[in-house]
């Protein structure tokens, strides 16, 4: 469940997502971070919505490391380097040299459960353009998608609740 320091904070990066959006509704990744950086440095920004901050910048930086010790090729063809991680599910992780046979039995079964999520993502992703492409191809009009999504697919401001917090 979303608390009201979540929500302030996420929030706070929505706004300053309006903010740096240009008008043709692009935005740069690194402009966003930079302005949410500085909102986040403001003195006037209460202590719980701070720490939460905090908490998601040490989330992300354990990620990174995890992401940063995650097995991949090296030398010849093996996966192994001690010093790697392997991600064992439920937030286990085991430093490579120390896995025992059971810890590879858990990083393979979560590996393959991992890649058909991903697979089914992708293929979600793969039919869902292709059904857009083919709308924006069937007009000569100069649309966005949110024009062949209310045109072609029915789509109503209505359905914009559903997805957004704000």
């Amino acid at each position: 469940m979303i608390d009201s320091v979540d929500l302030r904070l996420q929030h706070m990066v929505e706004q300053t997502a309006d903010k740096v959006t240009d008008p043709a509704g692009r935005l740069n990744k690194r402009e966003l971070v930079a302005a949410v950086r500085r909102e986040l440095g403001n003195d006037d920004l209460d202590p719980d919505t701070r720490s939460l901050a905090l908490d998601r910048l040490a989330e992300k930086l354990v990620t990174e490391f995890g992401d940063r010790h995650n097995p991949r090729p090296r030398a010849g063809d093996s996966l192994f380097y001690p010093d790697d991680i392997l991600k064992l599910g439920n937030g286990v992780w085991v430093r490579m040299a120390r896995a025992k046979d059971f810890d590879l039995v858990a990083w393979q079964r979560l590996s393959r459960k991992n890649r058909t999520r991903v697979d089914e993502a992708d293929n979600k992703i793969y039919n869902y353009t292709e059904a857009r492409l083919e709308a924006f191809r069937a007009t000569t009009d100069d649309l966005d998608l949110i024009d062949v999504e209310r045109y072609s697919f029915g789509w109503s401001e209505d359905d914009a609740t559903e997805t957004g917090l704000f």
